[in-house]
């Protein structure tokens, strides 16, 4: 990924890669597909827009509340908030 956000991998081993990403107002993670199932757990409530082939969606984030997606999502992530906004990102292998 090329995208703005900090990205800081906190485990990467043999069944998981845990990384969280921190943005600042329009901060993005930079077009990627994932090769993995995965869960996103948000650190604060917030809006991230989501930038996908078939256009762009905003998505409403709660803290603490995970949500699951399957292996082959495409998309860029961008902070639409006026502040900071963080999630961490656990992505099975």
């Amino acid at each position: 990924m090329t995208g703005s956000a900090k990205a800081t991998v906190f485990i990467d081993n043999e069944r998981v890669i845990v990384t969280e990403y921190r943005f600042q107002p329009g901060d993005n993670t930079g077009w990627h597909r994932h090769g993995h199932d995965y869960v996103v757990v948000p650190l604060m409530d917030g809006k991230v827009k989501l930038l996908t082939k078939d256009g762009e969606t905003f998505a409403e984030m709660k803290k603490g509340a995970p949500y699951f997606r399957k292996e082959g999502v495409e998309h860029d992530v961008i902070n639409a908030n006026e502040g900071e906004y963080a999630f961490i990102e656990i992505e099975l292998k």
